[in-house]
């Protein structure tokens, strides 16, 4: 339950979209709504567009006034913050209080990467390649996704998209990825796909990170097309847009719970250990690293009672980590087995904390590979 269903019978909620010229993007924008009256029936909810479209945003708020409402909370339906939710949107919202100064406006943030929105970007990709649930490592490291962002002249909003790409592409597991733009950054979407293609993979996702179809959708996929036309021996996969998934709804609840309690700050970093901590997420350690003073260098335990002095043959012998313990582990990272990924550095004189993640059999893969490196790792070097 959130605090939505306490709002006084005097306040309301308004979705705040771009609009478009395509008629499937009105009518896919008003389903945000929709859905958000059928969770919540005693609520006033109502939804304008910036431009193009009906109703806009001066409409859906004499909408509101003339239903008795007083206090209005306001949240861009827009992914990241661009010039149209920095800007456009807050103008028309302050203008119009100004008119009315009885009426009270408080304006939320746009989804942006919210948990449930990257899970319901995830869930996309995932359906588009006939999965239900992400798939054990390895089983996407022959293919690459290429996430397209919508593109804008704030560099921040096109690094969030880059982000996006990048912890879908880890969490899922995929071979490489991309982010290309249907907007006015680079590189294009047409561009991208083909310098895509020249790395090797032969089936290549693309997924819009978009909240409804139109003519950029439309443009999208004729550029996949086109390419495709071009590369008969990639197999492109188009993964759907969000529109109204679930989680996309569960994401503007969260909006406007936020813009209700005025708890849009960010957490700081202290205090979002101190949470995990509580939840059983981490635990507090030692780290072996830790800078000491020389005549107190080993005057606390690290809870092993081996000498500090190694040998170190070109072999590398791994019987370091298993005994080296310093108190705490470094989880194995899921991927830790991707072929362009850790494992291309074993034989690199990497560090033995590093070194321990890998298993025995892939080492020896690996080593067998290629030759090991002359040299000392790094977490060697003071005691050699």
């Amino acid at each position: 339950m959130t605090n939505l269903e306490n709002l006084p019978n005097n306040c309301g909620l308004l979705i705040c979209g771009h609009g478009s010229r395509a008629k499937i993007a009105e009518q896919e924008f008003s389903l945000l709504a929709k859905n958000l009256r059928q969770r919540y029936p005693k609520l006033i909810i109502e939804y304008g567009f910036l431009e193009y479209s009906a109703p806009n945003i001066h409409m859906a708020l004499d909408a509101l006034r003339e239903q008795g409402v007083k206090t209005i909370y306001a949240v861009p339906g827009m992914l990241f913050a661009a010039t149209h939710a920095q800007n456009d949107i807050p103008s028309v919202l302050t203008s119009y209080q100004q008119k009315h100064p009885d009426l009270h406006i408080h304006y939320g943030r746009e989804l942006g990467l919210h948990s449930n929105m990257i899970a319901a970007f995830q869930q996309r990709i995932l359906n588009s390649l006939g999965y239900t649930d992400i798939p054990a490592p390895g089983a996407l490291y022959d293919t690459m996704l290429v996430v397209v962002g919508r593109g804008t002249s704030v560099v921040n909003a096109n690094a969030d998209a880059a982000k996006l790409c990048r912890i879908a592409a880890e969490n899922l597991g995929f071979g490489w990825s991309e982010t290309v733009y249907s907007g006015v950054t680079f590189p294009s979407v047409g561009r991208g796909l083909e310098m895509a293609c020249k790395l090797g993979f032969k089936k290549i996702v693309v997924a819009p990170y978009f909240l409804f179809g139109g003519r950029l959708i439309d443009r999208i996929h004729s550029y996949i097309d086109k390419v495709a036309a071009e590369q008969p021996e990639v197999q492109f996969i188009k993964a759907d847009y969000l529109r109204d998934h679930p989680k996309v709804i569960d994401t503007f609840v969260a909006r406007f719970a936020e813009t209700m309690t005025g708890s849009q700050q960010q957490t700081g970093l202290l205090a979002d250990f101190s949470a995990r901590l509580a939840r059983g997420e981490v635990d507090l350690h030692h780290h072996h690293a830790e800078y000491q003073e020389p005549n107190a260098a080993h005057q606390h335990s690290h809870g092993h009672d081996h000498p500090h002095s190694h040998s170190h043959e070109q072999a590398h012998s791994h019987e370091h980590e298993k005994q080296h313990d310093h108190g705490h582990s470094h989880a194995r990272y899921q991927h830790i087995a991707h072929p362009h990924g850790p494992r291309t550095m074993i034989n690199d004189n990497v560090c033995c904390c590093f070194m321990s993640q890998f298993p025995a059999e892939l080492i020896a893969e690996e080593q067998a590979r290629k030759p090991a490196l002359d040299g000392i790792p790094a977490c060697k070097k003071r005691s050699a």
